[in-house]
């Protein structure tokens, strides 16, 4: 009778110590799933992780790292005085984000081109302009873009030209999905889904324990964004997906839709078969630029950059 009360009471240790140890794994882990959400980047982020505290702060502060390295309209950022000229020097972030430019740039032929600036600020986009420019402007530009005339030396950005400029927003909102992300992994999260203005990195599985589903929209003339019917909807975990369209931000000038996707090599908006163009690849940063050059391309010159890229899946909406 002795033993058995022993053996009771030794069965109760273990129940207690296992539920202790159960107890501090939930709380590391998280018991539910954290819904953040707010803006940067001039547009709304949203994020779901499976977590037992609430990282907002944490995550806030790293997009704001973000956009005061890379945002052309934080007139204090690194590459704002960057194209003022008012310094050389690039921070962590714009290196990295830099040496993927290069990358992309030289794998889409120069479709993709940061450099591309003046012109999406003649065109009306970015910092707006009243007036079209003329062929004569065009031209004039497009001598101030190309980035194979920027150049990084250690810590130092170099400009052939001192009025050239750069602007990373077709890779800044990819690249602030994957440092979030990063914040996230950091606390051993497994399971969680960023957004930052459409462009995505989900990985794990959400609340349901399935795989994230991610709607892709259709591209209906709308530069309200009040209509958001969806073409269709794909399953994404440990991966990233951005989308590249033209029937959003765009503007009708004298009966003629000017878009906001413009070709760095002719100057003028990008007039190709793409009407939706969204990639999937590992990182944000990455489907995010490369989603942007295939607008520019079009549906011929966008396979043959992916025989190239068998680490890219794409899913395009075209005019026919």
């Amino acid at each position: 009778m002795k033993q058995r009360s022993l053996f009771i009471a030794l069965l109760a240790v273990v129940a207690i110590l296992c539920l202790l140890f159960l107890g501090r794994q939930n709380s590391k882990e998280g018991t539910r799933y954290q819904h953040n959400e707010g803006t940067i980047f001039g547009t709304l982020y949203h994020t779901k992780y499976l977590y037992g505290t609430d990282l907002q702060a944490e995550l806030e502060a790293e997009l704001q790292k973000v956009d005061a390295s890379l945002s052309m309209f934080n007139p204090q950022s690194t590459i704002s005085r960057i194209n003022r000229n008012e310094t050389d020097e690039v921070d962590e972030m714009l290196r990295e984000v830099m040496e993927l430019s290069f990358t992309i740039y030289k794998a889409t032929d120069g479709a993709f081109d940061p450099t591309v600036a003046p012109l999406v600020n003649a065109w009306g986009f970015g910092f707006k302009s009243g007036n079209l420019p003329d062929s004569t402007q065009v031209d004039s530009l497009l001598a101030l873009v190309g980035l194979s005339h920027v150049h990084l030396n250690g810590n130092k950005l170099i400009k052939d030209n001192p009025l050239t400029i750069l602007d990373f927003s077709a890779i800044a909102k990819g690249y602030g999905v994957d440092r979030a992300a990063q914040v996230l992994r950091n606390h051993n999260i497994k399971n969680f889904m960023v957004e930052i203005g459409g462009e995505i990195i989900a990985e794990g599985v959400n609340e349901k324990g399935e795989a994230w589903r991610i709607g892709i929209n259709k591209p209906d003339d709308d530069s309200t964004s009040t209509n958001m019917e969806l073409q269709d909807v794909i399953e994404l975990t440990g991966k990233a997906i951005a989308t590249s369209g033209n029937y959003r931000n765009f503007y009708i000038k004298d009966g003629r839709k000017i878009a906001h996707t413009i070709n760095p090599k002719t100057g003028y908006p990008a007039q190709q078969d793409i009407l939706s163009s969204t990639v999937i690849a590992s990182t944000c940063a990455e489907a995010d630029a490369f989603a942007t050059a295939f607008m520019v391309l079009g549906t011929e010159g966008a396979k043959q950059v992916l025989e190239k890229q068998p680490q890219l899946e794409t899913y395009f909406i075209t005019n026919d």
